[in-house]
């Protein structure tokens, strides 16, 4: 009964910590506000998008070494962020106001990786995580491309909450400004290779809690 109740809660768990990375995710995923640092926010956005998804996803995939945990743990990251788009469009704001981050593919790249490499984790860590930083801010780029203009949306649409310190200013646009994807994939595949061990190695401290 207590290996059942112990696995039932940890599978519980799952859904507790994707519902608390949605809500974190919703206010990273502002970058489109910030209107004239737009591109600087989504390189931010992206390197914290990667990491948040790979340290989650890696720990439950070689919890329960099924290749595809990690997709799901993304899968549910993704309704829950649709969910509060819904609530946003019922307050009156329009469709596009929240930019829905795209997860699913990179998610489903690290589930590859193991299933591919028959379930070894460190080529989990070393090559998914490299490709889950890589492709994250691809994906999310395309997504964006696929909504109406993020700066007409921000000036018609501010958010209320905005202090006046965010006041946007306009910037010094440097050589890195012009490639927001290339500049998020780099830092993000290097970020989310240590990022992803950590995500392994907090499966250590899980089994003891278990054998407890």
């Amino acid at each position: 009964v207590m290996v059942w109740l112990r696995r039932t809660t940890h599978y519980l768990f799952i859904v507790v910590v994707a519902v608390n990375s949605t809500l974190l995710t919703i206010n990273a995923g502002d970058y489109i506000f910030y209107t004239d640092w737009a591109w600087t926010s989504f390189v931010v956005f992206s390197i914290s998008q990667s990491t948040m998804l790979v340290v989650g996803a890696i720990y439950y995939m070689l919890f329960t070494g099924v290749p595809g945990t990690a997709t799901y743990y993304a899968t549910i990251m993704t309704i829950y962020t649709w969910v509060a788009k819904g609530a946003w469009f019922a307050l009156g704001y329009p469709y596009d106001f929240i930019a829905v981050p795209v997860w699913i593919p990179s998610a489903m790249l690290l589930d590859l990786t193991y299933w591919a490499t028959r379930r070894n984790k460190h080529a989990a860590i070393i090559i998914g995580g490299t490709l889950v930083g890589l492709s994250l801010p691809l994906f999310n780029m395309i997504n964006l491309l696929l909504i109406r203009d993020p700066l007409e949306m921000a000036f018609k649409y501010p958010r209320p909450t905005l202090p006046p310190y965010m006041t946007p200013i306009e910037p010094q646009v440097g050589k890195f400004y012009n490639s927001p994807v290339a500049l998020g994939s780099g830092a993000g595949a290097v970020l989310s290779v240590p990022i992803a061990a950590l995500g392994a190695k907090l499966n250590t401290w899980t089994y003891r809690w278990m054998a407890a």
